[in-house]
C-alpha cells in the first residue's frame, strides 16, 4: 500500500501519529479504503467474522458502485455515520457521491438513512446537504423528534431563530422531556424573544 502523511488524515480520532494497524484487522480494511484499494479491503472484511466486517463488505461493494449485498436496519444505524464521516473528513469525495447515490436503497432497508445522513453534513457544516437530506427523512416520517431537533441546530447555525424556535417545539410536542431541546428552546428564547 501507499504510504499516507500521517499528518493530513483522519482515522476515526483526531491524532494519528501513533496508529498501529494490525494486518487483517478491520482498521486494516479501512486504511486501505483511504489507499483506493477496495478488493484488499473487501477481502480483508471477508476474513472478519464481525458486525463491522459484514458493514464493511456493504460499503466496499457501495464504493465501487454497486451492491452485491444488502445491510442490515442495525448496520445502517451503527455504522453509516461513521463511514460517511470518516469519507468525508479523508476528503474521499468521489466515495461519499457514490455512497450518497445508494441512499435510496439503504432507506428501504432503514427509514432512518437519510437522518443519519443529515447528521454527518450538518456536523460537518454542509449546510445545503444536511437540508436536502433532513427533507427527505421528514418525508419518510415527520414524527421523528431527532430529527425536529437537527432542524431546529441547523435554523439555530443559520441564525433563522423563528424557523429554530418552530422545530424544536415540534421536537418537544413529540418528547416533551427531551432535555437537550429544553436547553436549545431556553437559548432560542434568549435570543429572539
Amino acid at each position: 500500500m501507499k504510504g499516507l502523511n500521517r499528518e493530513n488524515f483522519f482515522f476515526f480520532g483526531e491524532n494519528c501519529s501513533n496508529l498501529e494497524i494490525i494486518p487483517g484487522s478491520v482498521e486494516h480494511a479501512y486504511l486501505a479504503i483511504l489507499n483506493d484499494d477496495l478488493d484488499s479491503a473487501k477481502a480483508v472484511f471477508s476474513k472478519n467474522d464481525s458486525p463491522r466486517s459484514k458493514w464493511g463488505n456493504v460499503f466496499c461493494s457501495i464504493l465501487k458502485g454497486f451492491l452485491q449485498e444488502y445491510p442490515t436496519y442495525f448496520g445502517i444505524r451503527n455504522f453509516l455515520e461513521i463511514d460517511v464521516d470518516f469519507l468525508l473528513k479523508n476528503e474521499k469525495i468521489g466515495y461519499v457521491e457514490l455512497f450518497l447515490g445508494a441512499l435510496e436503497i439503504l432507506s428501504a432497508i432503514n427509514q432512518e438513512t437519510y437522518k443519519f445522513t443529515a447528521r454527518v453534513m450538518l456536523n460537518n457544516k454542509l449546510y445545503s446537504a444536511a437540508l436536502k437530506y433532513m427533507d427527505k427523512s421528514k418525508q419518510l416520517y415527520y414524527n421523528d423528534p431527532e430529527l425536529h431537533f437537527m432542524y431546529a441546530k441547523y435554523y439555530m447555525d443559520k441564525h433563522y431563530y423563528n424557523d429554530a424556535y418552530f422545530y424544536i417545539n415540534e421536537c418537544l410536542k413529540l418528547l416533551p422531556s427531551y432535555y437537550p431541546a429544553k436547553i436549545m428552546k431556553e437559548k432560542i428564547e434568549e435570543i429572539n424573544f
